[in-house]
């Protein structure tokens, strides 16, 4: 070979090289993306695909952690360090969380006020279309049994706690602000235990509300107008009746959808905020929000809202600005709050149905020990507004592969729930595990008692799967003999069957909970739901 063409092939070969090296080089420039971590509620699952697209575009990855309404407010008192914003459903929330001052430039993005929906045949039979209608005659056609409705938990949930709030300001008078003297008045204890006593099923999430009202038969649903909105665009798609909106007149409130920067001292992530509530408030952003059945403008005035989305034969009201309940002073709000828990909510009648098979052994155990401990001490439970009212049902069975034992406990007294939880910190894991025969167990006890009374719910934490005993085919064939709407929640831990425990989930219109990250938290989660 010539020495030119040797010195030429060689020069090819090195500017080659030297690209690669470049591009190389370019790619090592390029800046990773941060991360941005938003707390927030599930009522915001609908947008995060738009918020995700605008973020990518800002070389940063957003994180949503969705949490109930009373868990957003507990992080933002002991955690908020571990998140970047927050974006509850009402404003509120972060006014009860946001001890340390440490959230900024709280602004609301959209509104949707909190709205009974029934069934548009059963809202004509009541006589609730074409009229005003009061929380006084929501009460009446209760008290008459023609009506029961599913909500989330007031103590657990901005839609529950929202509605309740009304429903407390209307009995009470339309006074201009609710006092804690006004709590303790006789009257009220009757008028919103009675108008409580319609609800046939709880949650802890208006998402998951929503979603269980599409898989189930209900009557009727207390939650956000954006989410009835959602829920008829789903029943319209099957061909199935829609819920007919009322409109509470003397009971409303709105919820305001605030979001805020938590400031942990980092500009960049500051700035990124800024740019990310701009595009959320800016003009294209809202009118894609109205499309999504959101309210937006000046006190969630419409005047453009497509007629597809807020449907007037849906009871939809687009045509006047609504007129929201003022809200009480934090205290007042929180001791309401506590008194739903413990006095004026519907009894509930819950079996824990614990594995204590051979693998629970050493910090597995702990952990169960420490979760049923701060459901069963009520002072602990009172951080999370889950405490025992004094007619609620409280029945732990611990299995492995049989069940081992049924502890009962009627009501709120600390010494008999003690007494309980002693037993299960003495127990020891062994054996195998069926997870089937204490469920039928808890199902077959449940059914025996007054289905108009109590809201009741079967939770079943496993960290295996099921490989003795009864069979899934058992509990299906007790559930179509039994009949009864008892849902059954579920908590994963360590190596349980994901399809076990789902199967389980959609026979009952239960749910599965996530407990292999945090056990304690996940028992807590799964307790607001009834």
């Amino acid at each position: 070979m010539k020495t030119s063409s040797l010195l030429t092939t060689m020069n090819k070969v090195s500017f080659i090289m030297a690209l690669i090296i470049f591009i190389l080089s370019l790619n090592s420039c390029k800046k990773h993306p941060r991360e941005f971590t938003i707390l927030s509620g599930s009522e915001n699952v609908p947008l995060e695909r738009m918020v995700s697209d605008f973020a990518r575009k800002n070389n940063v990855v957003v994180k949503f952690k969705y949490e109930g309404s009373i868990d957003i407010m507990l992080e933002l008192q002991n955690n908020a360090s571990s998140y970047d914003a927050v974006w509850p459903a009402s404003g509120i929330w972060i006014t009860l969380g946001d001890k340390d001052r440490k959230v900024k430039y709280a602004q609301s993005v959209m509104t949707t006020p909190v709205v009974f929906g029934i069934k548009k045949s059963l809202a004509m039979k009541l006589g609730f279309i074409g009229k005003e209608v009061k929380v006084s005659d929501i009460l009446k056609v209760i008290r008459e049994k023609k009506l029961k409705f599913i909500m989330t938990s007031a103590s657990q949930s901005n839609s529950g706690a929202s509605a309740y709030i009304g429903f407390l300001y209307a009995f009470l008078g339309n006074p201009e602000y609710i006092t804690a003297a006004d709590l303790e008045k006789p009257e009220l204890k009757t008028e919103i235990t009675d108008l409580l006593s319609g609800i046939n099923r709880s949650s802890g999430s208006s998402g998951w509300l929503k979603d269980l009202y599409l898989k189930g038969d209900y009557d009727a649903m207390v939650n956000y107008e954006a989410l009835i909105i959602e829920a008829n665009q789903e029943l319209t798609r099957k061909g199935k009746e829609p819920l007919y909106v009322i409109y509470p007149v003397d009971g409303l409130v709105i919820a305001d959808s605030q979001l805020g920067y938590i400031d942990n001292g980092d500009a960049k992530q500051e700035d990124f905020f800024k740019k990310l509530q701009a595009f959320l408030l800016n003009e294209e952003t809202q009118h894609k929000l109205l499309l999504m059945g959101r309210r937006t403008g000046f006190a969630g005035e419409l005047k453009n809202a497509p007629a597809e989305v807020f449907n007037p034969d849906w009871g939809i009201n687009t045509r006047k600005i609504l007129s929201p309940i003022k809200l009480p002073r934090t205290d007042v709000i929180l001791k309401a709050l506590n008194l739903y828990q413990t006095v004026f909510r519907k009894p509930s009648i819950t079996y824990f149905c614990l594995d204590y098979s051979g693998s629970m052994t050493g910090e597995r155990s702990d952990q169960l020990k420490k979760a049923m401990e701060i459901l069963l001490d009520q002072e602990k439970a009172g951080v999370y507004f889950l405490q025992n009212s004094p007619e609620d049902i409280t029945v732990v069975i611990p299995f492995d592969g049989k069940i081992m034992d049924a502890w009962q406990c009627e009501g709120n007294k600390q010494t008999e729930l003690t007494a309980i939880l002693d037993k299960v910190r003495n127990l020891s894991p062994g054996g195998t595990t069926d997870i089937y025969s204490p469920v039928i167990l808890a199902l077959d006890q449940i059914v025996k008692t007054d289905s108009t009374k109590y809201i009741p719910a079967v939770i079943l934490m496993t960290d295996g799967e099921s490989n003795t005993g009864k069979s899934f085919g058992d509990l299906e064939a007790a559930w179509k003999i039994y009949g009864r709407d008892i849902p059954v929640f579920l908590i994963k831990f360590g190596d349980a069957s994901d399809q076990q425990l789902s199967r389980i989930a959609d026979l009952t219109t239960g749910a599965v909970f996530d407990g292999r990250k945090d056990l304690v938290s996940a028992f807590r989660k799964v307790k607001g739901y009834n």
